[in-house]
């Protein structure tokens, strides 16, 4: 059976899974199973697939990397928006760019940490987690001027056709990571490197340069997804990002791609969010409480691992 299992391409299972979990919940409570429902979870499932992007790019990487400080960019991209845009639509670019590029900055501290001071991945992106947190502390106070600009919101809640704004973003951010991993130069080194580091640099790829920018990708792609969660939410807390960073790893591995690096692909991570959103939209439906929700997450995880295993496939 797990032989079998292991043929079939983890991003179908997670599909396959998201479908059975949504007829299950339809059993479970009259009236879940329709279309809007339908739309809502994938609206919902649009925002921890782009936070886990760049999630996507450090674990195909490889060296045992994992960005722990996912959750407070995206915290603090929403925040850096909301402060500097000050609410008017006017000013949502300049928002927008600040929070980007202080997203890219963190990232970049996280990859040279990394690579030039040979600190682990864990330990350097947690550090940087508790940095962040409490620069956001020290800064706002808990007062956090500021406002959701109208354009932010209409962008991300709006509806074209019926569908929501956020859907037809995530759609063009899917194509866009396809391309940059499967048609750009620094996608066939990233997957190089994640494969073997050493051989990839033999080969002349430049593999502190990669990680580097992987890293400083993660960062910006993180504060991306805050920006497009406070149009969401429209509002913003020190909190906002939290429960974000355990769902962005197991997106990522729910889909396919590879602990150890080297393999992996983004569809798969959009499937993954997928299993999880859905995972949780039944919980709630079955009154479950956040803990509970965890558990399942983590046996989600687990189960997944042990079809597909750890290692590397050999091909």
């Amino acid at each position: 059976m797990r032989e079998w299992l292991t043929r079939v391409p983890p991003p179908v299972v997670a599909l396959a899974l998201s479908v059975v979990l949504f007829f299950v919940a339809g059993a479970v409570q009259p009236g879940f199973f329709n279309l809007d429902q339908a739309v809502n979870i994938v609206r919902l499932a649009a925002f921890l697939g782009i936070i886990a992007a760049g999630q996507t790019l450090v674990i195909i990487a490889g060296g045992e990397g994992i960005d722990l400080s996912v959750a407070n960019v995206v915290t603090l991209g929403a925040i850096l928006t909301f402060m500097v845009s000050g609410g008017a639509s006017e000013r949502l670019l300049l928002g927008v760019v600040v929070a980007l590029a202080v997203g890219a900055v963190i990232g970049l501290v996280n990859g040279l940490g990394i690579v030039g001071l040979s600190i682990p991945p864990l330990v350097m992106t947690l550090g940087m987690a508790g940095v962040v947190k409490g620069t956001i502390l020290a800064v706002t106070q808990g007062n956090i001027p500021g406002g959701v600009p109208p354009l932010l919101a209409r962008v991300v809640t709006g509806r074209l056709f019926g569908v929501p704004g956020i859907l037809f973003i995530w759609l063009l951010f899917a194509l866009a990571m396809w391309f940059v991993l499967e048609r750009t130069t620094y996608g066939k080194r990233l997957f190089a490197v994640g494969v073997n580091r050493r051989t990839a640099h033999l080969s002349g790829v430049n593999v502190p340069a990669t990680v580097v920018l992987t890293y400083t990708l993660s960062g910006l792609l993180a504060a991306l997804g805050g920006v497009l969660l406070l149009g969401f939410t429209q509002r913003v807390f020190l909190s906002l990002g939290d429960s974000y960073l355990f769902p962005s790893i197991a997106a990522v591995v729910v889909g396919g791609t590879v602990l150890a690096g080297g393999r992996g692909s983004y569809y798969g991570t959009m499937a993954g969010a997928l299993v999880l959103t859905m995972a949780e939209s039944l919980l709630r439906a079955m009154r479950m409480g956040e803990a509970y929700q965890l558990i399942v997450f983590g046996l989600i995880l687990v189960a997944l691992l042990a079809v597909y295993g750890r290692q590397r496939e050999t091909a």
